[in-house]
């Protein structure tokens, strides 16, 4: 039977964070593990995509920075497999610019993608910036919020719609909260990158491919999305239903 993993924050209290770095470039993969283990990680690596899956189920990652290019099974694949086994965050590593093939990667569940060639430092801060994320609050949680029917938990990271569990991203999840937290209010895609990811650079299409994603499971129709409201020449806005625009 396929193996289910927990979510991440109800694994890691206490121990260090476990990640598993899979690409069948033996440099890329000591260069990747050496700085993400001095930063304090337990690091596993694979150099395919059955021996990725079978270290997942041996050791349950609560990372996965995962090759795109990758012989026998490439990444895409195998991060659905992964994300179908449970809410593993995933950084898609690759030799692939093409904002198709990012957008690929985003669709099927990934977290973050970073192009090669790249900097391990910069790697290592997006890795955490994920992980950060999946780490229960030091603080007082914030209570549940909702409207027009979604309501999100962050102390629980739970969501749901009229009642029924969505399946959420990490980042579909950090999203959504966002917007609930600010309705009524445009944001450009710099100002959801840098207030919902965290970061002041990155790339834009990112934010796109998770405003869509997250339209396919808040929307009744998104085709004719009326919660996630496009706010043509500015950004995007949650609504309470009553928008129109695509």
């Amino acid at each position: 039977m396929q193996q289910q993993y927990e979510p991440v924050e109800a694994r890691t209290a206490g121990r260090p964070t476990r990640i598993l770095v899979v690409d069948d470039d033996p440099t890329v993969a000591e260069v990747v593990a050496g700085y993400l283990d001095r930063a304090g990680h337990l690091v596993d690596r694979a150099d395919d995509g059955p021996t990725a899956l079978t270290r997942a189920d041996a050791h349950r990652p609560d990372l996965v920075v995962l090759d795109l290019m990758l012989p026998g099974m490439d990444g895409l694949e195998v991060c659905r497999r992964l994300r179908a086994r449970g809410p593993v965050p995933v950084v898609m590593l690759t030799a692939r610019g093409d904002e198709e093939d990012r957008i690929l990667g985003l669709e099927v569940g990934a977290d973050d993608y970073v192009t090669k060639p790249f900097s391990p430092r910069e790697l290592v801060l997006r890795v955490e910036s994920v992980l950060r994320r999946t780490r229960p609050q030091a603080a007082s949680p914030a209570p549940p919020i909702g409207a027009a029917g979604l309501t999100v938990d962050p102390a629980a990271r739970r969501a749901t719609k009229h009642g029924a569990e969505l399946a959420l991203t990490l980042r579909e999840f950090d999203l959504l909260s966002f917007f609930l937290r600010h309705p009524g209010r445009a944001f450009g895609r710099e100002d959801l990158m840098r207030e919902v990811w965290g970061w002041d650079f990155g790339d834009l299409s990112t934010v796109t491919v998770h405003v869509r994603r997250l339209r396919g499971k808040v929307e009744d129709d998104p085709a004719r999305p009326r919660l996630i409201q496009t706010v043509w020449g500015v950004g995007y806005r949650f609504g309470t239903g009553a928008g129109e625009t695509s």
